[in-house]
């Protein structure tokens, strides 16, 4: 799934730590990173944004109720 203008990245990752499979980052290089581990996380993002705001991004989630989560958190921020 691509999600965009993420503005609540520790919100962001706080669902993806809650979420109970893998979740991965897809660079634009193909590579498939997971985000669910801290070293990723912060690498990843490190390299995607620089303003405060990640514009896009491909995630996939392999057990159907975390891109549950994450698409609630897309479409509500989390609340």
């Amino acid at each position: 799934m691509k999600v965009q203008n993420i503005s609540d990245i520790e919100g962001f990752f706080k669902v993806v730590d809650s979420c109970k499979g893998k979740v991965e980052l897809v660079t634009g290089e193909g590579d498939r990173l997971n985000l669910k581990s801290k070293l990723s996380q912060y690498v990843s993002m490190a390299n995607i944004f620089s303003n405060g705001e990640i514009p896009e991004l491909e995630v996939i989630a392999y057990e159907p109720e975390d891109t549950d989560k994450l698409i609630n958190f897309m479409m509500h921020g989390g609340k």
